[in-house]
């Protein structure tokens, strides 16, 4: 190792979070005390998003350091692998202490917590872990090796990811440009081979017609395709993986009988239709209505109102909608349930599907700058009828859609940190070809110094994004209820550090950073919704995240 760069081990990691964490500690009860346990948040938001938000900066870096630490115990670590987790837990935890820093005063703290938790020889640790040396070392790591994903597997996982890496690098990644430019629908060939490949059934239960390969290998494929398009294939399992997850909890045994196998198999593709127009994050506020009617003999129910937002709905073979089924505005969350609502597939940008018995539902997908392919429409849905049978889980679910619709939700935040991190890993080895061939002033860019500490900055929250999101993945596995506030903060961090990691990657570019020519500027655009759809990240931080750390 040369010598200018520090000698840091996972040794080094764990007192850096230990510091990490008990300056978090005094400051978690403290906003307790003042939230009521989490019940008045909403009169301390910024506050309580400043805590919350370190939390789970604080979760991450101890995630970093455990699968580093599984990995080195079962001698799959390399030297670099543990130099890039001391740096991307000094990031996260200097991170957490200039986030929280600002709020001790109003906290009634002072100083005392942070001088407690970093003493001198603990900040020396820390600018060892956050050095310059140690940051370009890892970034001229990720310039040699194009920025390759090497993260340690079991065998079974990495031949998961050689499989589906080899299936994105020839199928998807030769699309993704000219889906974007052209805003074109997904080719039909993508999801049939996915569909054969049996990506859509990763997490439905064998005896469904699914593969039951839990929860990692599914975030291993959502990466994986994310990274060769986060629209053209990484988005494709997300929507199936809500509904599958929804019927797997609450459906009836015919329900899952008849529709998992068609999920897992691709033959259905489903969209997810909750957002309305004047309704976001406040799900309980959905006024799009189901009632109870009989038409051409038939009972079921016919639904009227507005969605929004509803991504894949032209594409898709049913949506996944959540409607009102007790009339009283005051029941909110109680009064929600969860339809299968069946549609033709329609290619395009608009559409309209006629029942025979007059029933109509309208869509037109809304101009966005990027995530394009996927097509996210505005529907309309005057008196369209829905057999009986579709009302997900039958009379026993019955205004408890909100809750099967939340659970789909967790999942679906769980795969987000998957698109993330693909789109994050696509980021960083765009840029890190780029650099190679680019050269300024008679030297390639890779050369300068600044470019290779930006290299390792990519590098190093690429690991964060990931790794917290591996663990909830394996989380899942073993509880999905209890995972789900993990799933959350997977999700709050991983799109956030996207952003970061693709402009970042933007800048090295220069100039060409802004032009189509190049992959990155997809990536950029791609990276800016993420924070948005799953529960956008204000409410996600403060209504999902924060309650769960400030009730613990």
């Amino acid at each position: 190792m040369a010598a200018d760069i520090p000698n840091v081990t996972l040794d080094d990691a764990r007192s850096l979070l230990a510091a990490g964490e008990a300056f978090l500690e005094p400051v978690l009860a403290r906003t307790k005390e003042i939230t009521e346990g989490g019940r008045t948040i909403d009169d301390h938001q910024v506050l309580v998003d400043r805590v919350a938000y370190a939390a789970t900066e604080a979760r991450a870096a101890r995630e970093v350091i455990a699968y580093t630490e599984r990995a080195e115990s079962e001698g799959r670590a390399k030297d670099i692998a543990v130099q890039t987790a001391v740096a991307s837990t000094a990031d996260l935890v200097t991170s957490l202490r200039n986030r929280v820093d600002p709020a001790l005063t109003e906290l009634g703290l002072g100083d005392a917590p942070l001088e407690a938790a970093f003493p001198a020889d603990v900040r020396e640790k820390l600018r060892a872990a956050s050095s310059e040396a140690l940051v370009r070392h890892i970034g001229r790591h990720a310039i040699e090796t194009r920025g390759r994903n090497e993260t340690p597997l079991d065998e079974m996982l990495e031949q998961v990811r050689d499989s589906v890496r080899e299936f994105a690098e020839n199928e998807v990644l030769p699309h993704a440009e000219h889906i974007h430019r052209n805003d074109q629908d997904i080719p039909e060939e993508f999801i049939t081979k996915m569909g054969e490949l049996g990506y859509f059934g990763l997490s439905i239960p064998e005896e469904y017609g699914g593969h039951e390969m839990g929860n990692l290998a599914m975030i291993l494929t959502t990466e994986e395709l994310s990274r060769a398009s986060l629209a053209g294939a990484g988005s494709l399992i997300t929507r199936p993986e809500i509904l599958g997850k929804a019927l797997v909890a609450g459906g009836t045994e015919e329900q899952k009988k008849f529709w998992l196998p068609k999920l897992a198999s691709g033959e259905v593709m489903s969209a997810v239709s909750v957002t309305e127009p004047d309704i976001g994050s406040d799900v309980a506020g959905v006024k799009c209505r189901a009632t109870r009617e009989t038409v051409n003999g038939e009972e079921g129910w016919v639904i009227n109102g507005p969605k929004a937002w509803c991504t894949f709905a032209g594409r898709a073979n049913v949506l996944s909608l959540l409607a009102r089924t007790d009339p009283d505005m005051a029941s909110g969350n109680k009064g929600l349930s969860l339809f299968i609502v069946p549609k033709d597939s329609f290619p395009g940008h608009e559409f309209e599907m006629v029942q025979p018995g007059g029933g109509r539902m309208v869509g037109k997908a809304d101009a966005t700058p990027g995530y394009r392919g996927m097509h996210s429409f505005t529907l309309n849905l005057e008196n369209y009828f829905v057999p009986a049978e579709n009302l997900v889980g039958g009379e026993e679910q019955l205004n408890r859609g909100f809750y099967l619709q939340m659970g789909g939700f967790a999942a679906g935040r769980l795969q987000t940190g998957g698109r993330a991190s693909g789109l994050a890993q696509a980021a960083l080895e765009e840029t890190a070809k780029y650099v190679i061939d680019r050269n300024q002033f008679g030297t390639p860019i890779s050369d300068f110094q600044l470019t290779q500490y930006t290299l390792g900055q990519m590098a190093i929250r690429t690991a964060a994004s990931r790794f917290i999101t591996y663990a909830a993945a394996e989380a899942f596995d073993e509880d999905e209820r209890a995972a789900g506030p993990l799933a959350a903060q997977a999700k709050l961090l991983s799109c956030d550090l996207a952003v970061n990691i693709t402009q970042q990657g933007q800048l090295m570019h220069g100039g060409w950073g802004y032009a189509e020519e190049y992959p990155i500027s997809r990536y950029v655009v791609d990276a800016t919704v993420l924070p948005i759809f799953e529960g956008v990240k204000p409410i996600l931080c403060l209504k999902v995240v924060a309650r769960s750390v400030l009730a613990s």
